[in-house]
């Protein structure tokens, strides 16, 4: 009976595996071949950046004059100060004076009525005097000042109304930062690779753009107001389609922020993500349950064919050869999305990835979050 349980087990093991390298095959192999535009075109697409800061005035005085100082020729800024109490009204206001191109939306708070994220950004969506509207965060800073030139030319292609962006994490010391790195960057892969080949489902709202007209058609956040998170990835993942969707990975147009520094602040920030899976389109639901289960199985079951002597050269095998074939594919998408430093610990992190996938997933099929900030 035993030997009938491990063979069953393996054959387990051994499917985990395929699926695997279909992801690595399929998906993730196609990043590593995109080519962001080298060139820019000659900007005349007026653009409005949106960011919705509640009691962030330490950030905003740290971050905002990159954003202001954008060597772009036609933009505005648009800063939503939602029901701060700290001073970000008076650091705005002293923006205000020295940069004629930003305009401060406030919101105050209401005993009875409760203002969340998704409500602050229509209000600044509405208040944008741009058709093109580029997203990020009081805690981000753009890599270059060429940020809103490398987000906005990708709006001179026919059809595009939606241009993902990728946001990385700045580099400390400790695991834990290496490790949200690594989630950073593999979720990057996921979702750039399934946009190029026509099948976008997320984005990050520290580096997202699309057109006013697709938010007003979609009418917003309606849809998917009730969740607490979900203005970057559920607008993404229900309005996104094989052509108006567009990558940039460009250097230039990187915008870094910084990670999480205690496992507490980490996990409330992740438990708001997670919450939100749950809403995706089927097909997505099915694609990233599938690749967090397998990668789940393929751990697990390498171990107890090493720890039981269940084939444990075949085994070992079908290791290498996925991790080779991660290496090959990793290898250029670590150097290109600021990650190379990772590529040392690539098995380890790669297993604490996939349990962090599923416990996470677990987590947030249950538990509700009621606040955004």
């Amino acid at each position: 009976m035993e030997t009938y349980i491990q063979e069953a087990l393996f054959i387990l093991f051994q499917l985990s595996f395929i699926v695997q390298l279909y992801f690595l095959v399929n998906n993730q192999s196609r990043l590593t071949e995109y080519k962001p535009m080298q060139e820019l075109l000659p900007a005349g697409i007026p653009v409005s950046v949106i960011i919705s800061a509640r009691n962030e005035a330490q950030n905003l005085s740290e971050n905002l004059p990159s954003i202001l100082q954008q060597n772009y020729p036609d933009f505005e800024v648009v800063v939503i100060n939602d029901c701060s109490f700290d001073s970000s009204d008076l650091v705005l206001e002293e923006f205000a004076r020295q940069y004629p191109n930003l305009k401060v939306v406030t919101i105050t708070e209401h005993e009875r009525f409760k203002t969340g994220k998704k409500f602050a950004l229509t209000l600044g969506i509405k208040a944008a005097k741009n058709e093109h509207l580029l997203f990020t965060d009081a805690d981000c800073k753009p890599a270059s000042t060429y940020w809103i030139a490398r987000m906005a030319a990708n709006f001179t292609m026919p059809a595009v109304q939606i241009v993902l962006g990728y946001s990385p994490y700045i580099k400390t010391r400790g695991f834990l930062n290496s490790f949200i790195r690594f989630e950073t960057f593999k979720t990057a892969i996921n979702y750039l690779s399934s946009a190029i080949i026509g099948d976008a489902y997320m984005g990050i709202g520290r580096n997202l753009a699309y057109t006013k007209t697709l938010f007003f058609n979609a009418k917003g956040f309606a849809v998917h107001m009730h969740v607490l998170s979900g203005d970057d990835d559920l607008f993404v993942n229900q309005n996104a389609t094989p052509d108006n969707t567009a990558v940039e990975i460009h250097a230039d147009s990187f915008v870094f922020t910084e990670a999480k520094t205690t496992m507490s602040s980490w996990f409330r920030q992740k438990k708001r993500h997670f919450g939100v899976g749950k809403i995706y389109k089927a097909r997505h639901k099915r694609l990233l349950s599938l690749d967090a289960a397998s990668g789940f199985l393929f751990y697990i079951l390498l171990t107890l064919c090493l720890v039981f002597n269940f084939e444990p050269w075949l085994a070992l095998g079908l290791f290498m050869f996925r991790l080779i074939f991660q290496v090959i594919i990793y290898k250029r998408l670590f150097k290109r999305l600021d990650g190379k430093d990772l590529l040392w610990y690539l098995p380890f992190l790669d297993m604490i990835y996939y349990l962090y996938l599923n416990i996470f997933g677990l987590i947030g099929t249950f538990i509700k979050t009621n606040k955004w900030k």
